[in-house]
Order: structure tokens, then C-alpha cells, then sequence
């Protein structure tokens, strides 16, 4: 942009310049840009800033575009030169190589501008002195090239004949029988293959292959993998398709890799993912989840093949971010809180360690995953560790489900409708799962129910059908509901008891009085009245740090006293 306004003249200097700079640049070195800016102008820059480095093959390549731009503006009459001008076909045939060999040669410095030829045409042209220099300079790369000189005719023939005579004669694949050839002429597989496909293409109707050739489309390659995971057998795809089984396994393995690399992985960070020992520590127990146990490899291919969704027990599927439509689906709801037990909060914890640091591990080796060319086990490997995670996560949003009910309950009186309220439910409460962070000590069951309180506000104030038009299903499906959740309330009541008579019996006056208020213990179980610190701190006429205080010693005193689960039920 800095040089659009030059003169003429100039320019051509500056064309010059810029050739026999791309002569000398080595792309494994790294150049100022001022070094640059000089050796084409002739002028060093004038600037305080920190001059940056530019990398060798990024500046050639950058000098190659540089020079093709301005030799188009500067353009003269391949005829009028002094030396002979190739073009790209004549330089190949001149060479022996092909034209893509010789654009290889541009990227490594050939240097090459714009000319006018016969009929006015621009196009690239090769002074008979820039390539004396390249080929001078460069004699081991043009040897190399050599490999790939043009064949005659009749080695073709004999290329083709050969490849026929090979795949009719032996179950060999596609790849090994241009190895032969290859070994056997002494010409690169890319060559060989190049052939090949030519020939097949020109000659649609005499196949060399037993098998389909070339690029296999989109849709196959779709279909394929759709089959695949339906159930179909390798055999009967590479049969179906004319390909041979590393085809087809290719084939799925690139779609397989393509689906993880779309897939979102979110994972809530902690510090104990990155310590030494960390997988044998977080992954070394197994993992009971009622029926979701840790599958075997095996066992996670079978499920993979025939299109795994992760199932709440009773079979009814409920996919990732899905709720449950319908009162038909409520009783089998119902059933699955009465079968499911609230996890404990060591119990939490292991699993959200474990969940996230599944996802964790599936980020970690999906950031290096090439479609081309991923491995069958690579790509089991971060299937295997998103499968399981999808398991403890059905795990904890079954123990929660109860939560969705107890506060669907309380906005039914609006008009809203029950079954509506309950799949709201379920998105906020799988919602909760992603976001929740166990590493900061909170019971999950908090954020859950934040999650769903909101969820439900955002519905206040729509016109919904009445809840009466179904009132007696709906009663039904409440009353088994209530019938649970009081006998829930009656074992926790009878627990608060016992819990209460503990802090009067270990705490003293003030330390009861906040820790009753801190968590709940004033009011009924179900409606539990808690007050902040700040709160306590006004009744009390102390602080707010100094309550926190007080609960602290207060609740190192409880620890020692109560059991597991009254802790639990007092901190939770």
C-alpha cells in the first residue's frame, strides 16, 4: 500500500529487489521486517516501535504474492526481453516436471512475474536467469522432482495393465497394489495413483479396480456411517458399496471424528485435573450408578453402533437437554423418585469430579483430532469418556428429580400447566449439572433449585390451559406425589428433632441461636426460614464477621458430634 503511488521507474527497482531478496530468504530463519522494507526500497524505517520478526516460509510466501501484484501493474511484452521468457507449461516440459512441481518451486523461491504474450494475455512468466539461479541453487530438489518427470504413453499403458492384472489376480487393496506398482517402476505412489484415477476417469467403462475408485461422495460417506451405527455389518457395507474394509473404516472413523470435533465439551476446571496421578486417583473406583456401571470398550462400540441414548430407568429415553411431555410419561416419573436415592454429599462430590474430569480427559484428546486419518482407538477413547460422563449425569438429575416436583407443585395454582412445569423443570435442572462447581464446597441442590425457580418465573404471567381441564389425572399424579413427599417429611422431621437436640445439649445460647437461623432449623422442613449473617448480626447487635465467626466454631463443634448424615442434613 506504502508503494502504490511510486513511480514507474521506481517500481521495476523495487521488482528487482524484491526477486533477488526471495533468492537468498531461508524459510527455517526468521527476518525483521526493517531488513525487509530496506532491501526492497533502499530505505530503513523511521520508528520507535518494536520492529517484529517475520518468519521464513511466511515470507516467501508473502514476497511471492508481492512480486506476481506488482509485476501485473508493471506488466511489459514477453517478446521485447532481453532473455527467453517461459510459461508455466513451457518451463515443465523444458524441465521435465510437472506444473505442479513447478508451483511447489514457486513457494520454495523460483522467482516469477506477469507478462504479456501472444494475444494480450497476462500470465506468469520465468526469466531464463531466475531459473538458471533456482536450478543452480537447488540441485538436490530438482533430482527429487525428477521422480516425478511425465511418463510416455506407453508407460501408462503398462502402469494400467498391471494394476488390472493385479486386483483381478489377488484380494489386494487399492493402496497395496500402487505400492507395488510403485516399488516395482520406480515411480512415487502419488504418481502411480494420479494414473490411475486419470485413466478411470477418461475410461469410465473399463474399471481397472474390482472395487469404486476416486473420492468417495458426501452422501455414500453419510449413508455409510448411518448404516454403521444402525446395526450394519462391515461385510455387508463394503459389498453394498464396492469399497474394502479399511475404506469403510476410514470412512466411519472420519465421520466419527467429525461429530466429536461439532460437539460441545464444556467442563467445570480444577486445579486436581492437572496433578500428576490425577486419572489414576479420580477414575481408580468404579463408579456405581445404579445400572449405568462404567461399560467395557466392547460394550460402549455396541452401544455406539446402535445409537446410544443415555435411558432413565423403565425405557422411557430422555436425550440431553429433553423434558418429559405429556401426563402419560408422569406415572413412570414418579415411580423412578420413589427408586432413586438422594445422593449424600461425599456421594456428590465424587460424582461431579468424576463427570467433569471425564469431559475433561474427552477435550484434552479431541484438541489434537484430525478427521483424516484418526484412529478407531482414539476416537473410542473419547467416546467412551463422553458416554460415561452422559451416565453420571442421568445419575445426578435422577436423584434431583424430586426437587422439580416439590417446587412444580407450589405454581401449579397459576394455570400452569403440570407437565409443562415439570419439562422446564428438567431443562433448568441438567442445566444446573453443567454449571455447578463442586470444587467450592455448596450442595448442588441449591444452585438446582435457583435454576428452577427462575425457569418457572419466566412462565408467571403467560396464558396458558387451566390445570382443572385434567384435574383428575392431575390429582392422581399429585396425590401419589404427596403420598411420598409426607413420608419424606415425616423421617425428616423426626431427624430436625434429633438434630435440634443436639446443638441445645453440645452448643451454647448464642451459638444455637445462629446456627438455628443460619440453616433453616426455625419453621417446617419443607419451608425452611434462614436468615444471613448480616440478619443474625442485627438480632445478636455483633457483626457480620463476627457471626461468621460464631458459626464456624459452632460447626467445628457439631462435626465432632453428629453422624454423617445429620451433618448433612443440617449443612445441605
Amino acid at each position: 500500500m506504502q508503494l502504490r503511488f511510486t513511480p514507474q521507474k521506481k517500481r521495476r527497482k523495487q521488482l528487482d529487489a524484491a526477486e533477488q531478496l526471495l533468492a537468498i530468504i531461508d524459510k527455517d530463519k526468521e527476518y525483521p521486517f526493517e531488513f525487509v522494507c530496506f532491501r526492497i526500497t533502499g530505505f530503513h524505517l523511521q520508528t520507535d516501535a518494536e520492529v517484529p520478526l517475520i518468519k521464513g516460509d511466511e515470507l516467501l510466501e508473502d514476497l511471492r504474492v508481492f512480486i506476481t501484484k506488482l509485476s501485473g501493474r508493471l506488466a511489459h511484452p514477453a517478446a521485447e526481453q532481453d532473455q527467453k521468457i517461459y510459461t508455466l507449461q513451457a518451463l515443465a516440459e523444458a524441465v521435465g516436471v510437472s506444473t505442479k512441481t513447478i508451483g511447489r518451486w514457486r513457494k520454495r523461491g523460483l522467482a516469477a512475474r506477469k507478462y504479456v504474450f501472444d494475444g494480450g494475455v497476462k500470465r506468469l512468466g520465468f526469466l531464463q536467469s531466475a531459473v538458471d539461479e533456482f536450478l543452480r541453487a537447488n540441485p538436490d530438489l530438482v533430482s527429487h522432482a525428477k521422480n516425478f518427470a511425465r511418463l510416455t504413453a506407453k508407460q501408462k499403458q503398462r502402469i494400467v495393465n498391471e494394476a488390472a492384472r493385479l486386483s483381478a489376480g489377488a484380494s489386494l487393496s487399492r493402496h497395496q497394489i500402487i505400492n507395488r506398482i510403485s516399488a516395482k517402476m520406480g515411480k512415487s505412489h502419488e504418481t502411480i495413483r494420479y494414473i490411475l484415477l486419470n485413466y478411470e476417469r477418461a475410461n469410465p467403462d473399463k474399471a481397472v479396480f474390482k472395487k469404486s475408485t476416486g473420492a468417495i461422495e458426501p452422501a455414500q460417506a453419510a449413508e455409510i456411517h448411518r448404516l454403521y451405527k444402525q446395526g450394519s455389518d462391515v461385510k455387508e457395507l463394503m459389498g453394498r458399496f464396492g469399497r474394502n474394509r479399511s475404506s469403510i473404516y476410514r470412512i466411519i472413523n472420519q465421520r466419527r471424528a467429525k461429530a466429536l470435533l461439532a460437539k460441545k465439551i464444556d467442563f467445570v476446571p480444577s486445579g486436581e485435573f492437572l496433578k500428576a496421578g490425577a486419572e489414576e486417583t479420580i477414575l481408580a473406583s468404579r463408579c456405581h450408578l445404579s445400572g449405568l456401571e462404567r461399560e467395557e470398550p466392547s460394550q460402549i462400540k455396541s452401544r455406539y453402533s446402535s445409537g446410544f441414548e443415555p435411558r432413565l430407568r423403565g425405557g422411557d429415553v430422555i436425550p440431553a437437554k429433553a423434558g418429559i411431555a405429556g401426563e402419560s410419561l408422569l406415572p413412570e416419573y414418579l415411580r423412578i423418585l420413589k427408586d432413586t436415592p438422594v445422593l449424600n454429599r461425599e456421594r456428590e462430590v465424587e460424582l461431579f469430579r468424576r463427570y467433569n474430569y471425564l469431559k475433561f480427559l474427552a477435550q484434552q484428546e479431541r484438541s489434537g483430532l484430525k478427521p483424516a486419518g484418526a484412529s478407531g482407538a482414539k476416537l473410542s477413547r473419547i467416546e467412551g469418556c463422553l458416554t460415561e460422563a452422559e451416565q453420571i449425569r442421568t445419575r445426578i438429575v435422577e436423584a434431583n428429580l424430586r426437587l422439580i416436583i416439590s417446587i412444580a407443585i407450589k405454581h401449579t395454582g397459576a394455570g400452569t400447566d403440570f407437565s409443562e412445569l415439570v419439562s422446564k423443570g428438567n431443562f433448568a435442572l441438567i442445566n444446573a449439572v453443567e454449571e455447578f462447581d463442586y470444587t467450592k464446597g455448596f450442595r448442588f441442590g441449591r444452585l438446582a433449585a435457583l435454576n428452577i425457580a427462575k425457569e418457572y418465573a419466566k412462565l408467571s404471567g403467560k396464558s396458558v390451559r387451566k390445570i382443572r381441564a385434567q384435574a383428575g389425572s392431575q390429582q392422581d399424579m399429585e396425590r401419589d406425589f404427596r403420598t411420598t413427599l409426607a413420608q419424606d417429611v415425616a423421617s425428616t422431621e423426626k431427624s430436625r428433632r434429633s438434630l435440634a437436640q443436639i446443638i441445645k445439649n453440645e452448643l451454647n445460647e448464642r451459638e444455637q441461636y445462629v446456627i438455628l437461623n443460619r440453616f433453616g432449623l426455625v419453621g417446617s422442613p419443607i419451608r425452611k426460614q434462614t436468615k444471613t449473617l448480616k440478619q443474625i448480626g442485627e438480632d445478636l447487635g455483633l457483626t457480620k464477621e463476627r457471626i461468621r465467626q460464631i458459626e464456624l466454631t459452632a460447626l467445628q463443634k457439631l462435626r465432632q458430634s453428629l453422624s454423617s448424615e445429620e451433618f448433612e442434613l443440617l449443612t445441605g
